[in-house]
């Protein structure tokens, strides 16, 4: 069977799920007939495009992704470089491994009411989608750089190869895997921990807010919308993320097979 029409199964079969769901959530409506608690799809579809014609939206919107993104890039650099050191200097492991822990056990909301006390609202996002992520880079690539084949580094010190190959053909395709599921998984972290830190921080333009605000003032089909809003940008990010890995993996494959 070919891959296209493995594809266009899968895809078929996601929609006719998601098709499915949507349709217990109308029966729902009608079941409970009470709006106010539970808006029917349509309802919150209507509210989606309402509030797409406001260029509070897109301020919003583009704020939240600019912050989680940003958070995001800086824990993939400071986690890479601090597997990298924790690989080649054995002591380093061992002094991060308290923050690194206490980091995975915290709860974020825990975090984010504490980081209120020393960062701005309008950056508090930034730091605990960073501080969330971290340790997802940092376990991860240093896994990678640890699972190397120990029979190609030997081939590597017999040929003498230099500290760019090494890193190039040895160590980079053998981290290749553990980075990029540490990326996928973690820029859906980033964004939903960046989303509640918002909620509690209350940054002047944020998707966070406004879902606070919709909240307060019970605009239920609204906070609905806002919710989607969340899920959808998540999905999209993920696909794109997805995408760039495997061009990523397909150029290494080209690289290891025009130096063999």
């Amino acid at each position: 069977m070919r891959p296209s029409t493995t594809n266009a199964k899968s895809t078929i079969t996601k929609g006719i799920a998601a098709a499915a769901w949507i349709l217990l959530w109308q029966l729902c409506c009608i079941i409970l007939n009470k709006p106010l608690l539970l808006p029917s799809p349509c309802q919150v579809l209507k509210t989606l495009f309402r509030l797409a014609g406001n260029s509070l939206f897109w301020s919003s919107v583009a704020a939240s992704l600019g912050k989680v993104l940003l958070a995001f890039l800086l824990a993939v650099a400071a986690g890479c470089l601090c597997a990298v050191l924790a690989a080649a200097v054995p002591w380093v492991r061992t002094f991060l491994h308290p923050p690194v822990s206490i980091i995975r056990a915290t709860p974020v909301a825990s975090f984010t009411i504490l980081a209120l006390v020393w960062i701005p609202s309008k950056w508090l996002p930034v730091f605990i989608s960073f501080l969330m992520v971290l340790p997802m880079i940092y376990e991860n690539v240093y896994q990678g750089i640890q699972n190397t084949d120990p029979l190609l580094l030997e081939m590597g010190k017999v040929y003498q190869l230099s500290l760019w190959k090494k890193l190039r053909f040895l160590y980079f395709p053998a981290v290749l895997p553990f980075f990029s599921s540490a990326c996928v998984n973690g820029l859906g972290f980033a964004w939903k921990s960046g989303i509640a830190a918002e909620v509690l921080g209350l940054p002047k333009l944020a998707i966070g807010r406004q879902i606070h605000d919709a909240k307060i003032y019970i605009e239920i089909p609204e906070l609905f919308a806002w919710t989607a809003v969340v899920i959808l940008l998540s999905m999209v990010l993920e696909r794109l993320l997805l995408t760039l890995m495997k061009l990523l993996k397909r150029r290494v494959l080209l690289a290891k097979e025009a130096e063999a």
